[in-house]
C-alpha cells in the first residue's frame, strides 16, 4: 500500500537539494543540472527509490532522474539519498503525463517502468504507462537509439504492454515472462522493491524491452 499522506512530505521536497523545483526551466538543459555530458536514463514511478539509486550507484558516468506523483512516496526516497548522497541523481514530483514539458527531444536515453498501476478498469486504459498514449510522449523525449524497459507481475498488463507497442511505433526487442530463470534478461538485473516481494513469494516477473521505431 503507497503511503500518501506524510505531514511535511511537500515542504521536505521543496527543501531538499536532490529534488527539482521547477523541472520544466530544465528542459533542454538537463546536463547543466548535473554538470556533466552523461546520457540521462529516468525511471517513472520510482516509489521509495531503491532501484534508481542502485542504478545511480552502479553507474555514476551515467546520470538519473527518479519520478513520482505522490509526495510521501517520494519523500521517502529523498530520506535514502540524504543518507548515501550521489551526484548524478535527481528527483521529479510530478505526474507523467507532463513528461514532454520537462525533457527535450532526444534529451532521454532510457526509460524504465517498474510495476505500474495497471489500471484494470477499460475506463481508464489510458492512464497507463505503457498504453499507445503514454508510449507516444515518450518517444518524443527519447534518443534515436533510446531503449524503454517494462517489469511487471501482472500478466494482463503484460499482455496489454505487447499489444500496445507496435500500434505505438515501437520495435520490441526482447521479451520474458520469466525474467529470473531468464539467464540472458535477468544478467545485470537490479530488483525493486516490488520485484523483491513478489520473487520471494514465488511469482514470475515479466520484463519487456521496447526502442521507439523510425520515423518516415
Amino acid at each position: 500500500m503507497r503511503l500518501r499522506n506524510i505531514a511535511g512530505a511537500r515542504e521536505a521536497i521543496e527543501e531538499n537539494h536532490f529534488a527539482v523545483k521547477n523541472p520544466a526551466e530544465k528542459k533542454g538543459i538537463w546536463k547543466e543540472e548535473f554538470g556533466n555530458t552523461h546520457n540521462i536514463e529516468i525511471e517513472i514511478g520510482m516509489g521509495k527509490g531503491k532501484f534508481i539509486m542502485e542504478l545511480a550507484r552502479l553507474h555514476p558516468e551515467k546520470n538519473y532522474i527518479g519520478i513520482e506523483k505522490f509526495s510521501s512516496v517520494l519523500y521517502r526516497g529523498l530520506q535514502k539519498t540524504e543518507e548515501e548522497p550521489m551526484d548524478n541523481i535527481r528527483f521529479i514530483r510530478m505526474d507523467a503525463e507532463l513528461i514532454e514539458e520537462v525533457f527535450e527531444k532526444g534529451e532521454v536515453s532510457k526509460i524504465y517502468l517498474n510495476f505500474s498501476d495497471p489500471w484494470p478498469k477499460d475506463k481508464h486504459v489510458k492512464r497507463r504507462l505503457p498504453s499507445r498514449q503514454f508510449l507516444s510522449r515518450f518517444a518524443e523525449i527519447m534518443r534515436k537509439d533510446g531503449t524503454l524497459e517494462f517489469k511487471t507481475d501482472n500478466k494482463d498488463l503484460f499482455e496489454f504492454a505487447l499489444e500496445e507497442a507496435g500500434p505505438a511505433g515501437w520495435e520490441i526487442i526482447r521479451k520474458t515472462t520469466d525474467l529470473h530463470h531468464d539467464q540472458q534478461m535477468n544478467e545485470g538485473n537490479v530488483m525493486t522493491e516490488y520485484e523483491e516481494r513478489f520473487s520471494r513469494a514465488g511469482k514470475s516477473i515479466c520484463k519487456l524491452i521496447i526502442k521507439p521505431g523510425d520515423k518516415d
